[in-house]
C-alpha cells in the first residue's frame, strides 16, 4: 500500500486526467444555458453530472459507498472525486460568465471588428468615446519636422467621436479632423482599444497660397479688424473707391491678434528693445482676432485686387451666414436618439437584389433610406424601385441598434 502523500498526488493526477471532459461539458452547459436563456445552471447539478461522467457510481453518493471509503486506495479515490468537482464548479462558472458577456447579435464582420474597450465607452457616455494622443508625435519619414508649437498643440489635444465606431473608422475620422484642422501634409492615426492615439504628422506643404482658390488673389489691407473674426468668414470690404466681397484667410489683430498670450511680444521686452530697431508683428496661429486696429488678408478677384492695393485704410463688414439648417436637423434628430450611417450593399447579403420597396426598410428594421448612390450618382429621397445592387452606398437614419441590424443585412 503506498504511503499517504504519494496516494494524494496520485488522486491528484487521477482527478484532473479523468475530469477534463466533465469540465468541459460543465462549461458548455453553462455557457448554453446563459447564452440562450439567461439562467445560471446550478452548480450542485452540474457537480452531480460531472462526477457521474466520471464513471464513479451515481455521482457525490460515491463518497459515502463503502465500498469506495474502506477500500485501500480511498484517499486516492476521495481527492480525485474532489479535483474532478472543482474542475466543474471552475468550468461551469467561466461558462456562465461568457454565456452573459458574449454579444446576442454575432457576425464574422463584427468578430474581426477592433473596438474600443466597453469599460471606457461607459466611462465617457453611451454616446461619444475621447480619444487623446499618448507620447509625443511624430514625424514622417521623407517629409520636413513639425514645428515645435504645432506638435505640443496635437500633443495637448483630445477629439470627442460617436461611440457606435469601430477603430478603424476613428483612426480615418481623427486623421480628416488633424488634416483640416492643422493643413497637415500628411498624417498616420494609430488608435488602441484603450482610446489612445499614436500619431505621425508632417508639417503642411504650403500656407497661405493652398487656401487660395484658382482665379482668386490673396490681398492684406489694413483696418479696424472685428472681435472674432475666423478663416473662412465673408466680408465686405470697404475702401475710400470701391465695396469688395471676399473670404478671410488671416487676420491680426496689432493688441494680441488671436487668443494665445503666450504668442505676444511681451511689454517689459519691447522696452529693453533698442529704439533704433523696429518691433516685427509677430505671427499668430489663432482660431479667431480679438479685435482693434490691425491687418486682414481676404481672397478676391484679380480686378478687385488691384482695388485693394490701391487702399490704405479700409473697413471690415462681416456677414451674416445664418444658421446651417442641415445642422439643426442634425441636433433635432440626435436629440431624438436617431443616427446617421452610410452602408455600402454587399454582394451575397441577404437584401442583395432586392429594390428598396421590396426590401421594406422601414418596416424592418425602423430606418428611413435618405440617399442612394449607384453607378450614376447620388440619388435623394430614391423611390421603390431603387435596387439594392453590391456596391450600391445608402444613407441611412434610425437609432443605433436599427442601424447594426440593417447593416448586418446588407453589408
Amino acid at each position: 500500500m503506498p504511503s499517504l502523500p504519494v496516494a494524494l498526488l496520485f488522486g491528484v493526477y487521477l482527478g484532473v486526467l479523468t475530469g477534463i471532459i466533465p469540465a468541459l461539458v460543465a462549461w458548455v452547459l453553462g455557457f448554453l444555458f446563459k447564452y440562450l436563456t439567461g439562467v445560471t445552471l446550478p452548480g450542485f447539478g452540474v457537480v452531480v453530472l460531472g462526477v457521474a461522467l466520471a464513471g464513479v457510481n451515481g455521482g457525490l453518493l460515491a463518497l459515502a459507498d463503502p465500498s469506495i471509503t474502506g477500500s485501500a486506495n480511498a484517499p486516492t479515490i476521495l481527492v480525485a472525486l474532489l479535483v474532478i468537482m472543482m474542475m466543474v464548479l471552475y468550468a461551469h462558472s467561466k461558462g456562465d460568465h461568457l454565456g452573459a458577456t458574449m454579444p446576442r447579435k454575432l457576425s464574422l464582420r463584427k468578430l474581426g471588428e477592433r473596438t474600443l474597450a466597453l469599460d471606457l465607452i461607459e466611462s465617457v457616455g453611451s454616446n461619444e468615446v475621447r480619444v487623446r494622443v499618448t507620447g509625443e508625435v511624430a514625424d514622417v519619414e521623407g517629409y520636413p519636422p513639425l514645428p515645435d508649437d504645432l506638435r505640443a498643440e496635437i500633443r495637448a489635444g483630445e477629439w470627442t467621436f460617436p461611440a457606435d465606431l469601430d477603430l478603424p473608422a476613428l483612426e480615418r475620422r481623427l486623421a480628416e479632423r488633424l488634416t483640416n484642422e492643422y493643413d497637415l501634409g500628411d498624417v498616420s492615426v494609430a488608435i488602441d482599444e484603450r482610446g489612445r492615439a499614436t500619431i505621425a504628422a508632417a508639417p503642411p506643404f504650403s500656407g497661405l497660397s493652398k487656401r487660395v482658390e484658382s482665379g482668386k488673389r490673396a490681398v492684406s489691407v489694413d483696418a479696424l479688424v472685428p472681435t472674432g473674426l475666423a478663416r473662412g468668414d465673408v466680408v465686405t470690404v470697404v475702401t475710400a473707391d470701391a465695396q469688395i466681397r471676399g473670404t478671410v484667410l488671416s487676420g491680426r489683430s496689432e493688441r494680441g491678434g488671436g487668443g494665445s498670450p503666450s504668442q505676444n511680444t511681451p511689454a517689459d521686452a519691447a522696452e529693453a528693445a533698442p529704439e533704433t530697431e523696429p518691433q516685427l508683428p509677430q505671427s499668430v496661429r489663432a482660431p479667431t482676432t480679438t479685435g482693434g486696429d490691425g491687418q486682414v488678408t481676404v481672397s478676391v478677384g484679380r480686378t478687385d485686387a488691384e482695388a485693394l492695393l490701391r487702399s490704405d485704410w479700409a473697413t471690415i463688414i462681416v456677414e451674416a451666414r445664418g444658421t446651417r439648417r442641415e445642422y439643426a436637423l442634425i441636433s433635432l434628430l440626435r436629440r431624438a436618439g436617431k443616427r446617421f450611417r452610410r452602408i455600402t450593399v454587399r454582394a451575397g447579403s441577404e437584401l442583395t437584389g432586392q429594390s428598396l420597396g421590396t426590401a421594406g426598410l422601414r418596416d424592418r428594421f425602423g430606418v428611413v433610406v435618405l440617399a442612394a448612390r449607384d453607378g450614376s450618382g447620388w440619388e435623394f429621397d430614391p423611390p421603390g424601385t431603387c435596387s439594392l445592387d453590391p456596391g450600391t452606398e445608402l444613407y441611412a437614419v434610425g437609432t443605433r441598434d436599427a442601424l447594426d441590424e440593417l447593416g448586418e443585412a446588407i453589408a
